[in-house]
């Protein structure tokens, strides 16, 4: 089992934590945490692009111009694809990207980046997260003191107010709800944040 110091917002070291194994000492399933990632990015997309092919373009019903006789290529409506305001080559059309994961699966891809992060040594375990107002300034100042410039920062049931609405503003850094927490956001952010609360709820819901 993987030990873990447990600091506090100054940086300061409070205590130590002993991981779950279950959790975050599996064995990574590279094929999955990709496979996760994809999903993720196309059940992003809305697919709403919606093009005119040229059985939908208005007008184009006549022929421009006789076959044969008149020196020019032959044309059969104004409304093909090589005419201005003609219709689109294989136009896209509205459709559902998403993707879906077993359960299983999403559940060892998410196990498989949790491990990754403590194997490289980039999880920070707080003993917690509460700022008295919503201040950039008071964020900035636990992030310096944490020497963090790129994390996602994870706290438990629903995200504090003055915690969001402080990092809101600064670049790098994510806040999320312990139940919100996804395999692509993980990777994205180089350091892991979490607080003890987040860590006994993730361990509860994922061991």
């Amino acid at each position: 089992m993987a030990n873990v110091n447990v600091l506090d917002m100054n940086g300061n070291q409070v205590g130590e934590i002993t991981l779950n194994d279950a959790i975050f000492g599996v064995e990574i399933k590279e094929h999955l945490v990709h496979q996760a990632v994809v999903a993720h990015l196309a059940n992003k997309r809305q697919g709403t692009q919606c093009a005119k092919t040229r059985a939908e373009v208005r007008g184009g019903g006549r022929k421009p111009w006789r076959q044969k006789g008149g020196g020019r290529a032959r044309q059969g409506s104004i409304r093909s694809p090589q005419w201005r305001g003609g219709g689109v080559v294989f136009a896209p059309k509205p459709r559902d990207y998403s993707i879906k994961l077993n359960k299983k699966e999403k559940r060892l891809a998410l196990k498989s980046v949790l491990t990754s992060r403590v194997n490289e040594n980039k999880i920070i375990v707080l003993d917690d997260l509460k700022l008295e107002n919503f201040k950039t300034k008071s964020m900035v100042k636990v992030l310096d003191a944490l020497k963090l410039k790129k994390a996602l920062i994870v706290t438990g049931g629903e995200v504090s107010q003055n915690v969001r609405i402080s990092a809101n503003n600064i670049q790098g850094i994510k806040t999320s709800a312990v139940n919100n927490i996804n395999v692509y956001d993980i990777l994205k952010y180089d350091t892991f944040v979490v607080t003890k609360q987040a860590l006994a709820t993730i361990e509860e819901v994922y061991a």
